[in-house]
């Protein structure tokens, strides 16, 4: 298994470091200011565009899509490591790059899934960076880490769809760029466990749906909002069903393993940067007479991020190599697998680089608290740790079931 960066992903790194330095960092504290003085949490700063343009020119766009039509078509070995770069900026690089979640999914599954008229609707004005959309799965009724439970309704009615439910966590459905709802629902309750699931195409105005509220992770507010939404009544066209009625946990699940390379190897970035933040302050704070990072406990606290963020790097490499020659399936494991390892290390790192800091690690003249909360949610969205763990247990004593059984 070679891991190493291709030429053309090495090349995009260089290109991705060099549009970082010059227009991202310098820029986060503009894009805060000019989304604070907006009034409007979900507004998208004038700076945004700005560095969607420039992307764009520099041929860093739509990077994550594995489609050569509209981008460099990567695989997802060397789409990794731009993610990671992604990552150490999470707020502005991702979206400026049209690489950030939940649109890489959508744009993913309508790429493998749409029909031509969906794909001219939907994709393309995604792609070209022109709308928003939001993903509607998780419901507050229901224990939503078992997709099997979703309740909403997809009743077929003549040439419509007829469509009742509660859901939250709708993440991106407050920006007012938000155009469409990618939803998952029951079609057939009697069906298969695996077959009772659909999913359709919603646009946001149709009548009966309603954006309830937002809610925060940890008080913070996420510019796309993670939105309660209620959907009354709500009736699209039969066209608008995604794939065939049954299909919607296998389009799901087609949804999650890439994604889910994109948010460890994202985290890994943030971690990156929590290492680089408390080296530098560890140099900078002299307590007691000497240097922070001359106290051994400082010491081991970097030494530790340091070994844990490579261990980590090389499992979702793995993963990322395991998808690219054998499929999803293959490497579903180590695909569960990351989804837990990196979310601990990437949080256990900023929590060390916030107590380096000390109390300006807890506020915002710093970045480390965003991330903490960023990095504390992923152990619970796109499934907790503990679902992922039993799905690792269960594969793991499979191997010895099947041995027994054939002695």
């Amino acid at each position: 298994m070679d891991l190493r960066a291709s030429e053309r992903s090495q090349q995009l790194q260089n290109d991705l470091l060099a549009f970082m330095d010059s227009h991202i960092y310098v820029n986060e504290s503009t894009y805060d200011d000019q989304l604070r003085e907006s009034g409007d949490p979900h507004s998208t700063p004038p700076i945004m565009d700005e560095l969607k343009q420039e992307a764009h020119r520099r041929g860093l766009w739509n990077l994550f899509l594995p489609d050569g039509e509209w981008g460099p078509g990567l695989t997802n070995l060397e789409y990794a490591p731009i993610a990671e770069i992604t990552g150490r900026s999470v707020a502005l690089a991702p979206e400026a790059l049209n690489c950030s979640a939940p649109d890489t999914g959508n744009m993913e599954i309508l790429a493998m899934f749409g029909t031509a008229d969906q794909k001219k609707e939907w994709l393309v004005p995604l792609l070209e960076g022109r709308i928003r959309s939001c993903f509607a799965m998780t419901e507050p009724e229901v224990a939503s880490s078992d997709a099997n439970n979703i309740e909403c309704s997809i009743v077929r009615d003549g040439d419509s769809y007829v469509i009742n439910g509660h859901k939250w966590w709708t993440s991106g459905s407050l920006d007012h760029r938000c155009r469409l709802a990618i939803l998952m629902g029951k079609t057939d309750p009697s069906a298969p466990t695996h077959r009772q699931q659909s999913m359709i195409l919603v646009p946001l105005d149709t009548p009966g749906v309603n954006v309830v509220r937002n809610l925060t992770v940890f008080g913070y507010v996420d510019p796309g909002g993670h939105g309660e939404v209620r959907f009354t009544d709500v009736r699209v066209p039969a066209s608008n069903l995604l794939g065939e009625e049954g299909s919607g946990f296998a389009i799901s699940q087609a949804r999650l393993g890439p994604g889910r390379i994109h948010h460890c190897m994202r985290s890994l970035g943030m971690a990156e940067r929590a290492l680089e933040l408390m080296c530098r302050r560890a140099l900078a704070r002299q307590p007691f007479g000497k240097p922070l990072a001359e106290q051994g406990v400082v010491q081991k606290w970097i030494a530790e991020s340091r070994m844990e963020i490579e261990q980590a790097r090389l499992l979702v490499l793995k993963a990322a190599s395991l998808m690219d020659e054998e499929g999803n399936r293959a490497a579903r494991n180590e695909i569960s697998a990351i989804k837990v390892v990196v979310p601990k290390v990437a949080s256990k790192v900023v929590d060390r680089a916030i107590q380096t800091h000390g109390a300006g690690g807890l506020c915002e003249d710093f970045p480390l608290a965003r991330m903490y909360a960023f990095l504390r949610t992923l152990r619970i969205a796109d499934g907790p740790d503990e679902v992922h763990e039993r799905a690792v247990a269960r594969r793991e004593l499979n191997k010895y079931s099947e041995a027994r059984g054939a002695n």
